[in-house]
């Protein structure tokens, strides 16, 4: 029961030597656009949900059926929105139409801005470098923690008296 390693040893190396010599193609991701000329995305933040659908247009982002401008009527929540449009050189190149359910308007605001993120990307692959190095495509997961009993809130206690 002699096992000849002389003659398995070559073949085994031959065959390793074969696949290092084997090409690997990447192939680059394809945009996923409907038949409208869409591409869908869901954003989350907090307790807030937006189902986001971007196309080609001059710039106008509609959130339930009302304009930006009445929806979000603080500034600062508009701009949170236009972040990964400034990011990615595309101002007024896109329409949005978004639906947001939940949390308040600084979390919809938020799942909005991460919704858009997710979109372009399908829309445009080539932006993801862009998009991932400013933040826009990690979902916040910091929600607000629950409250405990024996407590006042999360982690307030009630007043100490001594009497």
């Amino acid at each position: 029961m002699s096992i000849d390693t002389d003659s398995a040893e070559p073949q085994g190396l031959g065959k390793l030597a074969d696949l290092k010599s084997e090409s690997v193609v990447e192939t680059k991701p394809e945009p996923q656009i409907d038949a409208q000329g869409r591409s869908y995305a869901t954003g989350k933040r907090k307790n807030a949900i937006a189902r986001v659908w971007i196309k080609r247009g001059q710039g106008k982002i509609t959130v339930n059926g009302r304009d930006q401008a009445t929806y979000f009527a603080r500034p600062v929540l508009r701009m949170m929105i236009g972040q990964p449009f400034n990011a990615a050189d595309r101002d007024t190149q896109f329409d949005v139409v978004c639906t947001v359910k939940g949390g308040g308007l600084s979390g919809q605001a938020g799942a909005v801005r991460h919704g858009i993120s997710k979109a372009l990307i399908l829309f445009e692959p080539e932006l993801r470098g862009v998009l991932k190095k400013g933040g826009f495509l990690t979902r916040d997961s910091r929600v607000v923690e629950r409250k405990k009993y024996g407590r006042a809130k999360a982690r307030r206690s009630f007043q100490f008296s001594k009497r």
